[in-house]
């Protein structure tokens, strides 16, 4: 079920009843083909690379896998990873709890950004071979 906010955008694509339509920041407007086109319009439209940005299921864009991110969410991690190290260490020190959560935290980090590489490719490859289809 869209939410509000994806209802009235897509009605807003929507209002020249056969097209959709997207604005770029002169007022000039475009022809999409597709609702799903309608993103990499409006970027191409902003004066955005002409790279192909890969898309999710939902539509929308899929951020290039970065260790960045990776450290970011292993440091949202770490807190649950500490009290669980905590719970179940038994007669663990504070410094064997410490070490054993950042040896868990060294695993998850680059774990997660593998994950996010086989992700991001494995979308590349399923839109190149539905523009590859789409050719024929």
């Amino acid at each position: 079920m869209p939410s509000r906010k994806q209802r009235r955008k897509r009605q807003k694509l929507q209002r020249h009843e056969y097209e959709y339509v997207v604005e770029t920041e002169e007022g000039e407007e475009l022809q999409v083909d597709r609702f799903r086109d309608a993103a990499a319009g409006r970027s191409a439209a902003n004066g955005g690379s002409k790279e192909v940005v890969p898309l999710d299921r939902r539509g929308r864009p899929m951020p290039k896998p970065s260790l960045r991110r990776a450290v970011r969410r292993g440091g949202l991690l770490a807190p649950l990873i500490l009290i669980f190290v905590y719970l179940t260490g038994g007669s663990l020190t504070p410094i064997g709890i410490a070490l054993n959560t950042a040896v868990l935290l060294a695993f998850i980090v680059p774990f997660t950004y593998l994950l996010d590489s086989i992700m991001y490719r494995s979308v590349q490859r399923r839109q190149e071979k539905t523009r590859a289809a789409k050719r024929r």
